[in-house]
């Protein structure tokens, strides 16, 4: 049973994670971004197919991140996130999984059977779990999508054809005055229309 210090040690890293769109250039230490990756490693693996992977670019390696996704964006030196973490997912790794003999009579050895593709759910949750590591080590993260330059990036990166981004993070030593995004003023809404008890 977890404690009440633990627990609420935990919701203090809940209420301070954010997206973080601002850095210092200071280089993250290579024992820290571990840290951050080991504890995406646990995250929930359905049938435990762990088609899960992270590519982690660090200071002047993000360069070429940012030269084929968002080729307008020039960060200067001391002002970029020290590092870009890509979380990819494998469709074949959970497909695979389901056929082996512990899982073939769940029928889900083909796409079309799974009700919802959980090797980009379980992506997620990896992906989830790297912001909050972050967080906690007070660091500042950033989660966004790729919307262009993905194919040549994944070939300039050596990334396996089964393997595909759900998107990409940042993380850095947040610059002490942060961009805001607009979105915030939409405020968030209601609790009883976030929660509905017993049925809608």
């Amino acid at each position: 049973m977890v404690n009440k210090g633990e627990r609420m040690q935990f919701e203090k890293v809940i209420r301070r994670q954010r997206m973080t769109r601002r850095y210092e250039g200071r280089p993250v230490p290579r024992e820290t971004l571990d840290r951050i990756l080991a504890a995406a490693q646990k995250a929930p693996s359905a049938g435990f197919s762990q088609g899960i992977a992270m590519v982690v670019l660090e200071g002047e390696e993000t360069d070429l991140f940012w030269k084929l996704t968002m080729p307008k964006i020039k960060w200067e030196p001391d002002a970029r996130p020290w590092a870009v973490v890509i979380p990819l997912a494998s469709k074949k790794a959970y497909l695979d999984r389901y056929s082996e003999p512990d899982k073939a009579k769940a029928g889900m050895q083909t796409e079309e059977n799974w009700p919802v593709p959980y090797w980009q759910i379980d992506c997620a949750f990896a992906s989830m779990i790297v912001l909050l590591s972050a967080t906690a080590e007070g660091l500042g993260c950033w989660f966004f999508g790729i919307f262009r330059g993905q194919e040549e990036l994944m070939k300039e990166l050596g990334i396996p054809d089964e393997f595909e981004p759900i998107g990409a993070m940042t993380i850095g030593h947040p610059a002490k005055e942060d961009f805001r995004s607009p979105s915030l003023k939409r405020g968030r809404k209601p609790f009883d229309d976030f929660v509905h008890r017993g049925r809608w």
